[in-house]
């Protein structure tokens, strides 16, 4: 694969406390969303933050790995649900970094034992780029489960 690289633009204006942003991606998938201290840290109100971002990131990047995971055992999977959990936290230098993101997937895959998710999971997990990203100075989980007959 050449290589790739994408771009996004943020603003911002007021102080850290009383003000906010506006995200956009440079490819127009999406233009404009707010964020601030408060969707951060607090009550999201419609906007977005930069965790959420990197859980949608992390999500859609594993569902991606975990399909073709998937396809190359000769299963592909008829419908995957990810959901990633990014968690923020204050750490012991007083500093807040991302420590951790959980992920939780739900595969419709015919022909399939827990067992054999599990691994393929295990392994979309490890060619993953956002989960050895995150793994760099925090912790990936990966939860993977049937849903349906399987």
């Amino acid at each position: 694969m050449p290589r790739v690289q994408r771009e996004a633009t943020v603003t911002w204006e007021g102080t850290v406390a009383k003000g906010g942003g506006a995200i956009s991606a440079a490819t127009g998938a999406f233009e404009q969303l707010p964020y601030s201290l408060a969707s951060r840290i607090e009550k999201p109100d419609g906007k977005t933050s930069p965790e959420e971002l990197l859980a949608a990131a992390h999500a859609a990047c594993f569902a991606m790995s975990l399909a073709s995971e998937l396809s190359n055992a000769g299963t592909p999977p008829e419908h995957l649900d990810v959901r990633a959990a990014v968690t923020l936290d204050q750490v012991e230098d007083g500093s807040h970094r991302i420590v951790a993101s959980e992920l939780l997937a739900r595969a419709r895959v015919k022909e399939m034992d827990q067992q054999t998710l599990e691994r393929l999971a295990s392994s979309a997990s490890e060619g993953c780029p956002f989960s050895k990203l995150i793994e760099a100075s925090a912790q990936v989980t990966v939860n993977a489960t049937l849903e349906g007959d399987g």
